[in-house]
């Protein structure tokens, strides 16, 4: 995956790559070409750090559909030649999604594109599963021939196709196509999901890992052997410890949280800080001191875990360190400090934005934090986040925490929100945003009547039209 070049905040591309609420406002009012360019250069050109859990397709689809906007630059883009090259799925993935998105609001033109696409295209599967969202049975009864023409006839294509059959996200097109009046195909189908379920099947008679009766010092040698092979087993290693040591084994836990290899020292730390074991938290800080990179993380990690009250006890002492444990203070603080820790969370939010910038990954925690805690000083520090950062998730955290501490919040950023990218942020705007604005008041009840809304940005909605209500 690229790692996205995000324009300046300020700017309609930067907004709409974003998905902030003010970029559809704006693409609304800007020369329609402008706008349509911009959006089509967002969906051609995935904006999103992490496009696994980062919503933008609906936002995208529904600027579409209010500018009018033709599928050619999206049709271009998947039929480019460069698909059979890259066929990295993050390279067509919010095209696809936009078209599904377009295809549940009528755009038959999505429809066609989505099925062509099925047919004919490296990410077939994807389109696959939008249609089958979607689409008619007639529709993805159609494509069975040519998807099951991608596998060959031999054992290896239909390894391959019981594969994709038992990984397929929707089932609903490969269950049409068990059935289907064409004894070729259906016979295929059937054959890929038998072979599908006999192989999971043999992935669960074929366990890995630690087995009862292992040793304190034989979980230790697995959890080094992960890490030798570039795999963290530290975290299900602590749990099998748990079940594999008793009293007459603490001398070597600790002895191993002190100055074990990298394996051992990192399962240590993490089972004696899950037990909440009363040398933990010194071990912890000679870990961060003196441990190589994957130990201080494991460390640190580890000591975030913590819920006593010596833990948090002792992250007020450690919050003002100028390193990772000073940091992973900062944010226990933040979860489980109480009022007198605002002014340590409010100088660890500050610190974390001027030493990382607005997308520091510190700052999930510390802003919701922020707003756990009511910091009404942190209000300009959290509008900063929210205006700059290209995460349209920490834009939302950023949103609920001003809504907690921010009196302007409901007649400046909310009403924004309405139009934001992720559900959760149209949520907190629907709870919130004053109607004074007639904006709001037509974007609720838009909001309220859209069959493709979220159910909780609806239930937020219906709790503003009730008898207490105020809209006009």
């Amino acid at each position: 995956m690229f790692d996205p070049v995000i324009a300046p905040s300020g700017t309609l591309l930067g907004l709409l790559q974003r998905g902030r609420g003010d970029g559809t406002l704006h693409a609304l009012t800007a020369p329609r070409a402008e706008a349509l360019t911009a959006l089509n250069h967002c969906v051609l050109r995935d904006p999103r750090h992490d496009w696994q859990v980062e919503n933008r397709s609906l936002y995208y689809a529904r600027l579409y559909l209010d500018l009018n906007g033709g599928l050619d630059a999206i049709e271009a883009h998947l039929f480019d030649p460069e698909d059979v090259v890259h066929t990295d799925e993050s390279r067509t993935g919010l095209a696809l999604a936009v078209l599904g998105h377009l295809a549940s609001y009528g755009r038959r033109d999505a429809l066609l594109l989505l099925r062509r696409y099925a047919a004919h295209g490296s990410n077939w599967a994807w389109a696959l599963d939008e249609l089958a969202l979607r689409d008619d049975d007639a529709g993805l009864r159609a494509l069975a021939a040519p998807v099951l023409a991608r596998f060959a006839t031999d054992p290896e294509g239909e390894a391959e196709l019981a594969t994709a059959v038992r990984d397929a996200f929707e089932p609903r097109p490969w269950r049409l196509w068990a059935e289907d009046a064409r004894e070729s195909i259906a016979t295929r189908v059937r054959a890929a999901q038998e072979t599908g379920c006999f192989d999971r099947w043999q992935r669960q008679l074929r366990p890995t890992g630690p087995r009862p009766g292992w040793s304190v010092r034989a979980v230790f040698e697995w959890a080094q052997q992960g890490m030798e092979r570039g795999a963290a087993l530290h975290v299900p290693a602590a749990r099998c410890l748990v079940a594999v040591a008793g009293p007459e084994d603490r001398p070597e836990i600790l002895q191993a949280a002190r100055n074990g290899i990298d394996g051992a020292r990192c399962t240590a730390l993490r089972y004696l800080a899950d037990g909440n074991d009363p040398d933990a938290l010194g071990l912890i800080e000679v870990a961060v001191a003196d441990g190589t990179a994957a130990v201080v993380e494991a460390a640190v990690d580890a000591f975030e875990r913590m819920r006593s009250v010596a833990a948090v006890d002792r992250a007020r002492g450690w919050a003002q360190r100028p390193d990772a444990l000073g940091a992973a203070a900062g944010r226990m603080l933040a979860c489980r400090g109480g009022v007198k820790d605002r002014d340590l969370v409010l100088a660890a939010l500050r610190e974390a934005v001027r030493g990382e910038g607005p997308d520091a990954p510190t700052l999930w925690t510390l802003v919701d934090g922020a707003g756990r805690l009511g910091i009404a000083c942190a209000a300009p520090v959290l509008r900063h986040i929210y205006r700059e950062t290209a995460s349209s998730h920490l834009r939302g955290r950023a949103a609920r925490a001003l809504a907690a501490t921010d009196p302007s919040f409901a007649a400046g950023f909310a009403v924004e929100c309405l139009w934001d990218c992720e559900e959760t942020t149209r949520e907190v705007a629907a709870r919130h945003a004053e109607t004074g604005d007639t904006r709001v008041v037509e974007r609720l009840r838009r909001l309220a009547a859209d069959p493709a809304e979220e159910d909780e940005v609806q239930t937020a909605v219906r709790s503003r039209f009730g008898p207490d209500a105020t809209l006009g």
